[in-house]
């Protein structure tokens, strides 16, 4: 990763710094949702452990309100910590948030820089209250030498400020592409030296960047937009997906919650069958 860990903690720096000793502003309301379930309790499936969002709408919930477009992004903190909550609440073991892939490069260069602005203002906002809530936070991607070097620090503080929590762990996809992290991970083989017929499926995820990550369970993109738009190609090889209508700064937590009970009710077979009350197959 581009962002190193320098060891300086949010809870040790001054006010002058600009990060707030409290996280102002960041209080959201408590959900009441069922927990996590071990597996085969009840007749529904446990609730996803990793959840992943592709953070869709933001522009044209602007535009419906002839707003410029930084104001739906903008519109869109509000959402990002109400399901950080509600997903911690709810169970979700790892939350994986899509916020900027390596083709939103193209993009203007005055809603990239604002949205580098705004993302450092967001991270130091609520760090502290990541932390208290025992949320571990994690960055995949962020290696683009065009990421200004204060964000990348906010990143790499953010990680060293939570990297002992064992709650939930939030894994922020910034400057991320699925192609950009298969090919790092075959360049990581080719350097290892790994001979070609000793390359299998597991050999090949342990290259991957942050290779602790688990499958994901469930792919929540909001907008109704029905595309996969290169978010880790490799971990949602079988996930779930949902494609709920509404814009992401209106996304809340009962939009979240209906999605983990829709993710309950289907059911996951990975290319299998599953029995017939008789014992027989199923398609």
């Amino acid at each position: 990763m581009g962002a190193g860990s320098s060891g300086r903690s949010y809870a040790t720096r001054e006010p002058a710094t600009g990060v707030a000793t409290q996280p102002e502003g960041s209080a959201v309301p408590a959900v009441l949702v069922q927990p996590r379930s071990p597996s085969g309790e009840g007749s529904r499936r446990p609730v996803p452990r990793h959840v992943a969002c592709v953070m869709d709408g933001n522009g044209r919930w602007a535009q419906q309100r002839s707003l410029p477009r930084t104001s739906g992004h903008r519109a869109a903190e509000a959402t990002v910590i109400d399901v950080i909550e509600a997903a911690r609440s709810a169970g979700v073991e790892w939350l994986s948030l899509y916020a900027f892939s390596t083709e939103n490069w193209r993009r203007p260069g005055e809603e990239i820089d604002f949205l580098m602005r705004l993302v450092r203002r967001v991270v130091r906002k609520h760090a502290l209250l990541l932390h208290a809530r025992g949320i571990r936070c994690r960055l995949l991607g962020a290696e683009d030498p065009r990421i200004p070097a204060p964000l990348a620090q906010d990143f790499a503080d953010l990680m060293t400020l939570t990297e002992g929590n064992r709650g939930m762990t939030l894994t922020v996809a910034f400057d991320h592409g699925g192609r950009q992290d298969i090919v790092a991970a075959a360049r990581s083989l080719i350097r290892a030296g790994v001979p070609a017929d000793a390359v299998d499926q597991a050999r090949f995820a342990a290259h991957l960047p942050v290779p602790d990550t688990p499958d994901v369970d469930l792919v929540i993109r909001t907008s109704g937009e029905q595309r996969i738009s290169n978010f880790m190609l490799w971990q949602v090889a079988y996930a779930e997906w949902i494609f709920p209508p509404v814009l992401w700064p209106d996304f809340r937590a009962p939009h979240l919650l209906e999605c983990l009970h829709e993710y309950r009710r289907r059911d996951r077979r990975f290319g299998g069958v599953a029995p017939q009350a008789n014992g027989g197959p199923q398609r």
